[in-house]
């Protein structure tokens, strides 16, 4: 690692990434075409489920999980994957015995997941605007603190996922829980406010809903304070016991 700053260091660990990155054509192919194909599926179940009374259209809730499933399928799956793959091929060990630190190698792994992500969930804004008369986002400042905080949790989650993943194929498996629960009960496929008011409660205290409820109160709107802080507090609590996890339960060296 050549870099002398931090800076100079993420730099050239995200470029090495990339281009890791473009030569998997299986994860380039999950990571473009998997959560365009998953928002299609959202729509065709979002019509036979009575919306009236949420103050959600089709189309706004089918776009506004499309961006939830983004975050899942390109930073959590997709990075719980690159970081088996990275440890199992002792790219990480190499990376410890020089000057970068055990952060940045984390964080630089993670940075063109996570670009990608956000540059795929801008697009699904801008075409929900565009061709689906979504509209333009209502808080923007919501927005965005809905998507950096689900980046930041789903990247410190895949970390840890990865710590109980032992072969690159396995990530399949074990990327499941999380995201089955997410898509049930976060609102990614089915809004909340569909959801019996108990089970509703529940679903608000799983991972990524905080991230969800940030990302469709500054799409759409309709969200009080009281919620949003709720919501806020949740994703917070959730990335502060997802980060610990990975201080404590990160492997770095392979699963023989």
């Amino acid at each position: 690692m050549t870099g002398t700053t931090m800076s100079g260091r993420l730099n050239a660990l995200g470029r090495a990434e990339l281009t890791l990155l473009a030569r998997n054509r299986t994860a380039v192919f999950v990571a473009l075409l998997v959560p365009v194909a998953m928002v299609v599926a959202m729509k065709s179940t979002l019509d036979q489920i009575d919306l009236g009374g949420t103050g959600l259209t089709v189309a706004g809730a089918a776009l506004s999980g499309g961006v939830g499933m983004v975050l899942m399928q390109v930073v959590y799956m997709n990075l719980v994957a690159a970081y088996v793959a990275r440890r199992e091929e002792l790219v990480l060990k190499r990376l410890r015995t020089g000057e970068v630190t055990d952060r940045e190698i984390l964080v630089g792994t993670a940075l063109p997941s996570i670009a990608l992500a956000l540059g795929q969930a801008v697009l699904v804004v801008l075409a929900g605007a565009a061709f689906f008369g979504v509209g333009a986002p209502k808080r923007p400042e919501l927005l965005v603190a809905g998507l950096l905080s689900g980046v930041v949790l789903l990247a410190a989650l895949a970390a840890t996922t990865s710590a109980s993943t032992r072969t690159v194929q396995t990530a399949q498996i074990t990327t499941l829980p999380l995201f089955l629960v997410s898509m049930t009960g976060s609102g990614l496929f089915v809004p909340l406010e569909v959801l019996p008011d108990r089970v509703a409660s529940v679903c608000e205290l799983l991972p990524v809903t905080g991230v969800m409820t940030l990302v469709r109160a500054g799409w759409l709107g309709g969200v009080d304070g009281h919620d949003l802080l709720g919501a806020g507090l949740t994703a917070l609590a959730w990335t502060v016991l997802a980060v610990f996890a990975v201080q404590r339960w990160f492997r770095w060296e392979p699963r023989r």
